[in-house]
């Protein structure tokens, strides 16, 4: 039975990184920044079980920039951007089931604050 072994293909990456979404990309990106400024050519691929990469990405992210500002610096000006719209107030509101009552005035712990932050779907 063993003779009868299917050939398979195969192919060989320097790095191999499991997930195509925020920290896969990252880490992808990165490896190939610290190659280049080391002066090496080192291969990385990275695999998604999705039909595309971020495939698993639930809408809605509101996510800081700083991340993104440092790894790669220039994304504001790109026109292929991940993220384009900018948070430029804060609203929040309480749905029950009389209505909609604004909550905006109350204070909100820092974490709750997104102006200058960035939303992607």
């Amino acid at each position: 039975m063993a003779d009868d072994a299917m050939e398979r293909e195969s192919m060989e990456f320097d790095l191999v990184i499991v997930g195509g979404g925020p920290s896969g990309l990252s880490a992808a990106i990165r490896f190939k920044q610290l190659a280049n400024e080391a002066g090496e050519d080192l291969s990385v691929v990275v695999l998604e079980k999705g039909g595309e990469i971020g495939a698993h990405i639930l809408s809605g992210v509101v996510m800081d920039p700083v991340g993104l500002d440092k790894l790669l610096p220039d994304w504001r000006t790109r026109d292929d951007r991940p993220l384009k719209t900018e948070v430029t107030a804060d609203k929040f509101m309480f749905l029950g089931p009389e209505g909609v009552a604004d909550i905006s005035w109350l204070p909100m712990p820092g974490f709750m604050k997104n102006h200058g932050n960035y939303t992607g779907s």
